[in-house]
Formats: C-alpha cells, sequence, structure tokens
C-alpha cells in the first residue's frame, strides 16, 4: 500500500487544516493507522493511532483540537485539526501498519 498525503499549508494560530492520505489499496483490516509528525530538529512523534479501527490515542498535546478518521470505502484517512497552534508546525506524515507516507507541511504563525 502506496500512501499520499495532502492538505498541508500555512494558516495562523486558532484555525484548521484538514489533512487526508489516499491509499493505493485497501485498508481494511489494517491494524494499525494513523498520523505521525516531525517538526524541525525533533523527532517524528505520534499524534493520532487508531489500532483495529477501535480505539484512537491521541498526543496529550493534540486531545480535543484533532480528530482521526478513516474510510475504508475510499481507503483514505483524515486528520482534522482545529485550533492549531504554532508548536503543531511540523511535517505530517500517515502511517499503516509500518508503512509512511511522503510528508506534508502544516506551517502554524502566531
Amino acid at each position: 500500500v502506496q500512501l499520499q498525503a495532502s492538505g498541508g499549508g500555512s494558516v495562523q494560530a486558532g484555525g484548521s487544516l484538514r489533512l487526508a492520505c489516499a491509499a493505493s489499496g485497501s485498508i481494511s483490516g489494517l491494524k494499525v493507522m494513523g498520523w505521525y509528525r516531525q517538526a524541525l530538529g525533533s523527532l517524528r512523534e505520534s499524534v493520532a493511532i487508531s489500532r483495529a479501527g477501535i480505539t484512537t490515542r491521541y498526543a496529550d498535546s493534540v486531545k480535543g483540537r484533532f480528530t482521526f478518521s478513516s474510510d475504508a470505502t475510499k481507503n483514505t484517512l483524515t486528520l482534522q485539526m482545529n485550533s492549531l497552534k504554532p508548536d503543531d508546525t511540523g511535517v505530517y506524515y500517515c502511517y499503516v501498519d509500518g508503512r509512511f507516507g511522503q510528508g506534508t507541511l502544516v506551517t502554524v504563525s502566531s
């Protein structure tokens, strides 16, 4: 499965962005899906990880602001990001079962 992320961009603090990730194959039955991000000079960190489509774990820093969803009929993953903060700036990567897509850059200005 190859992953193609989109939806990044520049936004002011308090704004919203919606990231999308299109998978080249079926995401039905995949065990782990979600999003990671990497800020400049930092390690890649998980933002939202869904296991078997049952539970989603969010990083403490994004709880209540970010929402992960997936659509097995369209083979897409999304990350709705609200109330964005400058600390949310980074390259965001979608992830399924050990595979990362190419990143999409999110820049939040104060």
